[in-house]
């Protein structure tokens, strides 16, 4: 059968266009006041570019909505943002932040094509993967540029092929560690940087609202990422490897909000979220048993914290709910 734009959208097409919608909103939000405060040239070229990104797929999406007379998402709007709030980011910092949603956007683009059939919304995921991946490359090759990339650390390896013949490969025996495998070593060092753009976010979101309970929230994942790139840094500088540490604090001295605690409690569930998922996957791909333990016990912390944000966002009532499938039971008049 022909799969085309005739066929209703799926609860996975929906899914993944509802919720595309709702962080490209919240975005827009962001890079809106990042571009208003900017002042390096180039970085505010990226900062356009991304916007566009996220205003064309927005408007991508609610035609797909309209087709379909599904409501579109009420996602963040105007009353989110302020403009006339003063910067509360530095220019590197943009660079960092964009880097790193670069990558977000990577993982969930590929999940959402992974998980569609109808031609437009495959035609669609595939856009945001290809936009994606150059903004990725635009912003790694400025910061490259301008001498603030961060690069994976480098490490010397055998000359030759070798299979592993003892199962204490996976083991700590005696308290001896064998060394770290390269796959394990880029997993350690991309969930520092995460950690490294993650801390001065919830820093600035923390300094600047004006409820004692986000606050309180936000400050407590400023210790979280503190906490966790040290840890990480550790299981590195022990095997005598070059730790990723930066020369900029990031955030400035305002206190005025630039967003609405709703935004900026969304945007922090979101991102651990993606946390958890990027403890997960270095979890599968490392070998040795002490780097699960660790991973396993930081991903266990970061799902508690984001469910105490979760619970903060649906006591205020800024949790939009996401679409749900329909208990037919419960329509019934009998």
């Amino acid at each position: 059968m022909y799969i085309g734009t005739e066929t209703k959208l799926t609860a996975s097409e929906i899914a993944g266009l509802w919720t595309s919608y709702v962080n490209d909103s919240m975005g827009a939000c962001v890079l809106r006041h990042f571009l208003n405060n900017v002042e390096d040239r180039e970085t505010k070229a990226i900062l356009k570019y991304a916007l566009s990104l996220s205003e064309k797929h927005m408007k991508k999406i609610a035609e797909h909505f309209n087709e379909e007379k599904l409501p579109i998402p009420q996602g963040f709007t105007d009353s989110d943002v302020n403009m006339n709030a003063p910067r509360l980011y530095t220019d590197s910092f943009y660079l960092f932040y964009l880097r790193n949603m670069g990558r977000v956007g990577l993982v969930a683009y590929s999940m959402g094509l992974g998980t569609v059939g109808r031609s437009d919304i495959r035609d669609y995921f595939t856009g945001c993967l290809g936009s994606s991946i150059e903004l990725l490359n635009k912003v790694t090759s400025l910061k490259q540029s301008k001498g603030i990339f961060i690069r994976a650390p480098r490490v010397a390896v055998p000359k030759q092929v070798t299979f592993v013949e003892k199962e204490d490969f996976m083991d700590d025996i005696l308290g001896k560690k064998r060394p770290l495998l390269t796959v394990e070593v880029t997993h350690l060092y991309e969930n520092i940087m995460t950690n490294i753009v993650g801390g001065p976010l919830v820093t600035g979101f923390g300094q600047t609202t004006n409820s004692k309970e986000v606050k309180d929230f936000m400050f407590r994942g400023m210790d979280i990422a503190s906490k966790h790139k040290q840890l990480l840094s550790l299981l590195l500088s022990d095997e005598n490897i070059p730790t990723p540490s930066i020369w900029d604090t990031f955030v400035t001295d305002s206190t005025v909000a630039p967003f609405s605690d709703k935004l900026m409690l969304f945007h922090v569930t979101t991102l651990n979220g993606a946390g958890i998922g990027n403890y997960s996957a270095a979890m599968v791909a490392s070998l040795r048993k002490d780097l699960h333990v660790n991973y396993g016990r930081l991903a266990t912390e970061i799902g508690q914290y984001v469910d105490d944000g979760t619970k903060i966002m649906i006591h205020h009532g800024w949790l939009e709910q996401p679409p749900q499938a329909i208990k037919h039971r419960e329509l019934s008049n009998v």
